[in-house]
């Protein structure tokens, strides 16, 4: 679900607004192989987040669907030290979640985000993830919190 290669903790690096965000993170589940066909997923993402805004409170985006595009379910991950504006009340979300899932896949996304989501209300959690100094370390709590091993 969550590898090395699907963390960026330099986000702000290629990205500045919510859409560019979105491609960096499709782009990172492309490159990993989970992805036959980047531009149907990231029309995907994009409708679903037209449909609600995913930004939350405490600097959170947690973006999701499930697309015909997607071949694994799969949780990308990146930071922003700047922060990229989601829609959120509270302001710019620092900690952006990709979790993207086949079309096939009738629930297993929804289980995930409810795990992850749990997770993301404890501050503490919050600030592991702002602080970890590596995509290992990432890796290792977000599979803590959705209790699945790596696809």
């Amino acid at each position: 679900m969550v590898s090395l290669d699907l963390v960026d903790l330099a986000l702000d690096a290629s990205a500045h607004d919510k859409d560019t965000a979105l491609r960096r993170l499709v782009r990172l589940a492309s490159v990993a192989g989970r992805v036959v066909d980047e531009h149907r997923l990231l029309a995907d993402v994009r409708a679903r987040e037209r449909q609600l805004p995913t930004g939350l409170e405490g600097g959170i985006a947690l973006p999701h669907a499930r697309s015909a595009a997607v071949t694994v379910p799969t949780l990308a991950f990146g930071r922003s030290a700047l922060g990229i504006d989601f829609g959120a009340a509270d302001g710019p979300a620092r900690l952006v979640f990709l979790l993207i899932a086949p079309d096939d896949i009738a629930g297993r996304h929804l289980t995930v985000l409810a795990a992850l989501a749990r997770r993301l209300v404890r501050q503490s959690f919050r600030d592991d993830l702002l602080h970890a100094l590596g995509p290992v370390d990432v890796v290792e709590l977000l599979r803590g919190a959705v209790d699945v091993p790596s696809a």
